[in-house]
């Protein structure tokens, strides 16, 4: 088994401790930061969010998995500075007004993350005018993200998709919802671009979507 093998392997298995020896183990092999982030990260995170589709494995192991590639990326990142092929643009993130629930949210963050993206997350209970403002204020956002668990905080998430909407941001970014309430239907409603049920899915819609 190569080295970028074991790396892989140990992010689908979540060894988080075991991550960063091996990133620098690749390095000093003289592997391509970018080869290293592509082949022993992120294919190993889509096998993961293939599984969790599949429902071979749950949260649990999605996280610690995710948890692994985050200590990768970090140790990588040093060795990708400069390099603008590693973010495929940004993406901004947040719980909608008026609810506090964040697992979801932070799941989709990891996987949208391990894509290939440079996640903004603006935390929970996000006010409209916050989105436009990080919309506004970064050329690079191309993607923005809205999560809402409560059914009451429904409205909120149509709010925003309008404000965003009123504030010309749609020629810029592509706006993807989702949450334990939210349907196809009611993302069609409210003009969204794109609804997906679970975290894997909304890795692969994002990139579909640059």
């Amino acid at each position: 088994m190569s080295k970028i093998e074991e790396l892989a392997a140990a992010v689908t298995k979540g060894k988080a401790k075991l991550v960063p020896n091996l990133v620098n183990e690749c390095l000093a092999e003289g592997t391509d930061p970018v080869e290293i982030l592509n082949k022993g990260m992120i294919d190993a995170m889509s096998i993961i969010g293939e599984k969790f589709k599949n429902n071979e494995i749950f949260v649990p192991e999605m996280l610690v998995a995710a948890r692994a590639m985050k200590k990768g990326v970090e140790t990588l990142k040093p060795s990708l500075a400069g390099d603008s092929s590693v973010s495929i643009g940004k993406y901004v993130i947040g719980t909608v007004a008026g609810d506090l629930h964040d697992i979801g949210k932070n799941l989709v963050a990891m996987m949208i993350e391990s894509a290939g993206f440079e996640v903004i997350d603006l935390g929970v209970d996000v006010p409209k005018e916050k989105f436009v403002e990080a919309v506004k204020n970064d050329p690079e956002v191309k993607i923005v993200g809205l999560s809402a668990l409560l059914t009451t905080t429904m409205p909120a998430m149509k709010d925003t998709v309008e404000a965003l909407i009123e504030a010309g941001c749609k020629n810029q970014v592509k706006i993807m919802v989702g949450g334990a309430p939210i349907t196809q239907e009611f993302a069609d409603e409210i003009g969204a671009d794109c609804y997906t049920a679970d975290a894997a899915s909304a890795a692969q819609a994002a990139k579909a979507l640059v």
